[in-house]
């Protein structure tokens, strides 16, 4: 019952955002938009985009590696990750994140506690990339002094984010050298018992990730892909926002992609529909782009980007012999 009004949740908040993203346009003008912006530069978007999806191989075994105890075949990370993105894409509650830890351990030599606790380190590491480039594009997104992000001047919102920053590194720092003084922490912080449970197997999972790396030189490059790996993502925005004669810069394509990122963390219907195209609308508002051409820009970036994942997904799936659906069973048995 608690998955289904999830899910309801999801779709309710896909449908309204989707009724303000559509409200001011009209699909004669969509099209219009569409026809004329730039074959070759959309390729190119969808292309740079994809190569997250290496760079992700990359990363992810340097995070896995030392508690493997030897190298790790790039062929079972690869086949994790895009069968992982898919099911992201296909399968409500994120379903994608727990399946690629499923299928790294069934076609790697890789603990399952392992692949776990390394998702969150993941996410942790996106988390720090994406403000680190959120920082810069506030800076250099050619923003007037006096707008205002969320009702915040971005002045003060890129100060209060270097803030953040520095609570988030010190905070890695506290749970990898006091871990008891973190659990009673949360304990104090958060009085629902379920809750705080929550976060301490959370934080046990962060503290075995990043104690699995090792040393300061390992954590720097894992920090470095995670940073290259966002920053040629925003590069994929800035092409797309080229093919279709958007004025704005790379540093504007660094302000979109943070914002999406932390947009798509809400509830929504399978392959964030509605939270996607709502926040780029949102943000290219900022810059005074016309609803019609922003709109017309986040459906094809949305759907553009996705073809890659899914055809490389499917000869994932084909290649190793697994389904979504006996990966989602599994991950439910989890």
């Amino acid at each position: 019952m608690k998955n289904r009004i999830l899910a309801a949740l999801g779709v309710l908040v896909s449908v309204a955002l989707l009724a303000w993203v559509l409200k001011d346009v009209s699909l004669t003008d969509l099209w219009q938009q569409a026809r004329n912006a730039s074959l070759g530069l959309i390729v190119a978007s969808a292309l740079t985009s994809t190569v997250m999806f290496a760079l992700r191989v990359v990363r992810w075994r340097l995070i896995l590696e030392p508690d493997r105890g030897g190298r790790i075949a790039a062929g079972p990370l690869w086949h994790s990750i895009t069968i992982g993105f898919l099911a992201n894409n296909v399968l409500p509650f994120r379903a994608g994140e727990l399946i690629r830890g499923l299928c790294v351990n069934r076609l790697a030599p890789v603990k399952l506690s392992a692949a776990l606790s390394s998702l969150v380190v993941e996410r942790l590491f996106d988390g720090i990339a994406i403000i680190v480039l959120l920082f810069v594009g506030l800076l250099t997104a050619g923003l007037p002094v006096s707008a205002e992000v969320a009702g915040i001047r971005v002045t003060a919102l890129a100060t209060r984010l270097s803030l953040f920053l520095a609570v988030i590194l010190l905070a890695c720092a506290v749970m990898l050298a006091w871990p008891g003084l973190a659990h009673r922490l949360i304990r104090t912080v958060i009085p629902n018992r379920a809750l705080a449970e929550r976060a301490e197997n959370l934080f046990v999972g962060i503290r075995a990730g990043l104690s699995s790396l090792a040393s300061p030189v390992r954590i720097l490059a894992v920090l470095f892909w995670s940073v290259l790996m966002w920053a040629i993502n925003g590069v994929s925005f800035y092409l797309g926002y080229l093919a279709f004669g958007i004025p704005v810069g790379l540093g504007g394509a660094l302000l979109q992609q943070s914002v999406l990122a932390v947009g798509i963390a809400a509830p929504s219907s399978p392959g964030y529909v509605g939270v996607f195209e709502g926040a780029i609308k949102a943000v290219l508002a900022l810059f005074g782009v016309e609803s019609s051409k922003a709109v017309a820009f986040a459906l094809t970036y949305h759907i553009s980007t996705f073809i890659p994942l899914a055809i490389l997904g499917g000869w994932s799936l084909f290649r190793t012999g697994m389904s979504l659906q006996s990966a989602r069973e599994a991950a439910r048995e989890r």
